[in-house]
């Protein structure tokens, strides 16, 4: 019950810190796209990905360590914030360095040569808080994350908007970024307590690197395979094109981010915290994926069935190109609970090496798939079509090693979330159908099938008697009490 009610209370302020951060943000961008042409979005999302990529390595792997490791002491601490540190300033000089040959493999797009130099200051910024963030996750003090992401997204928002207000376009997406990176960083520095020592020791760095390699070398996969779309797509169509994946990616990874990081954030100190009891994990486990299931799949077949009208309703008419992105993003993120849920009971256990092998299964098949798609269909929505087939066997990959790590295989994992699935399914199809034969405001559409599908899903769940329903309501209820 104690393990219970510190989840309960760690995931209710990191969906808060989540939701408040995402809609501040989601009101930017819809403010921003409005301002703003598609090609700015993507020429972002170009120089985006090679920010992302480098900051993989300032990660490296060593922060989950530190959560992950038993007992974690400040030296530990120190010696991973200072080898973040020390590889985020060798990578910003390399990105500085190479900003011009990014921009002439992009066809000479000679305007992303400072917007790289530039926004590549991420990459210091986010090293000096890394650490403090790894420290918080690891306590359960997700309070303050709540604290630190309103308090940076709002003004950095507010200078994104002036910005693009005063005419000097992609400049508004940079400066948003950086402000909010570098309020982050200042915001963290002072409201918590941990400060690293001037004290460096190999040996510890060796234990934690030695479990934070594989995790290394399993972000850089993931990281890469996940921007490859984004890659191809802004180097074989235009930045426009590129412009309406990235948003179409937009919708549905609010609801991801909000919703299934939640959980996942606070899932991995809890699963670490019992990794020597399977029984445990194994419960644990179940509930996460039986959970966020439930709250995610109805969210991503309402929104890939309402997709239209949202678009005209938020974006305007000149984004209507993105719908069929947002429904298939919709559909790949739909494995996310499996995914992700599985990949934190492995690193909870410490079983790093395993998921570096899924990493490179998954990837392999996923990189053959992208190509096929490449030669097959030569268009931007093709390419992205091509999570129609990753996606569940990703799934499947990640759920196999815990038939025997927790003996939670994907068979019972897929029996435990097909109540939720089918009523999904048969939520989204319907609210799509009537969503065809409607005559009239997409505004009223959009909120008359919203309310239509959140009453159907709910109703028959309650009507059926869904565990998953009545574990929330009866969990919400306890919590009350005890505040």
């Amino acid at each position: 019950m104690s393990l219970k009610s510190s989840v309960i209370t760690s995931l209710i302020w990191k969906f808060l810190e989540r939701i408040g951060t995402q809609g501040v943000q989601f009101v930017v961008a819809i403010v921003l796209a409005r301002l703003l042409s598609p090609s700015d979005f993507g020429l972002i999302a170009l120089v985006t990905v090679f920010v992302t990529i480098a900051n993989v390595f300032v990660q490296s792997g060593l922060n989950t360590a530190l959560i992950q490791k038993k007992n974690a002491d400040n030296l530990d601490f120190s010696t991973v914030f200072f080898t973040s540190l020390a590889l985020s300033l060798i990578l910003y000089a390399g990105l500085f360095l190479s900003a011009p040959l990014i921009a002439k493999f992009y066809n000479n797009q000679l305007e992303l040569i400072p917007v790289i130099r530039v926004l590549g200051l991420m990459l210091p910024l986010g090293a000096l808080n890394s650490i403090q963030e790894a420290y918080v996750a690891r306590n359960m003090m997700f309070k303050k994350l709540f604290y630190r992401s309103i308090g940076a997204i709002i003004p950095a928002g507010l200078i994104g908007v002036a910005v693009a207000y005063l005419g000097y376009g992609i400049w508004a997406l940079v400066a948003q970024q950086l402000a909010n990176s570098l309020l982050v960083c200042i915001i963290m520095w002072f409201t918590v307590k941990w400060r690293p020592n001037f004290s460096f020791s190999f040996e510890r760095w060796k234990g934690l690197f030695s479990f934070g390699w594989k995790l290394l070398c399993s972000a850089l996969l993931d990281t890469f395979y996940r921007n490859m779309r984004n890659l191809v797509i802004g180097k074989m169509f235009t930045s426009a094109d590129l412009g309406y994946y990235n948003r179409g990616d937009q919708f549905p990874h609010l609801i991801i981010n909000n919703l299934n990081d939640s959980i996942q954030s606070v899932m991995l100190p809890s699963l670490s915290s019992v990794q020597d009891d399977k029984i445990r994990l194994k419960n644990l486990a179940r509930r996460s994926i039986v959970t966020s299931s439930f709250l995610i799949l109805p969210l991503m077949a309402g929104l890939a069935a309402v997709a239209e009208p949202l678009t005209l309703v938020i974006l305007g008419e000149k984004w209507l190109p993105a719908v069929p992105f947002i429904q298939i993003c919709c559909f790949s993120y739909a494995f996310w609970p499996i995914h992700t849920t599985n990949l934190s009971a492995i690193n909870a256990v410490g079983r790093s090496d395993v998921f570096l092998k899924l990493e490179f299964i998954k990837k392999g098949y996923g990189f053959v798939v992208l190509l096929l798609a490449i030669w097959l269909f030569r268009s931007p929505i093709g390419i992205a079509m091509s999570v129609v087939i990753t996606a569940p066997i990703g799934a499947f990959v990640n759920a196999f090693p815990n038939k025997k790590l927790l003996n939670y295989g994907y068979l019972e994992q897929m029996k435990d979330i097909l109540p939720s699935f089918v009523l999904s399914l048969v939520m989204g199809c319907g609210v799509y159908a009537l969503s065809q034969v409607w005559i009239g405001s997409p505004l009223i559409q959009l909120i008359f099938f919203t309310i239509i599908g959140s009453v159907f899903y709910l109703g028959i769940a309650k009507l059926f008697h869904f565990e998953c329903l009545d574990y929330l309501i009866n969990t919400i209820k306890e919590f009350r009490k005890r505040k």
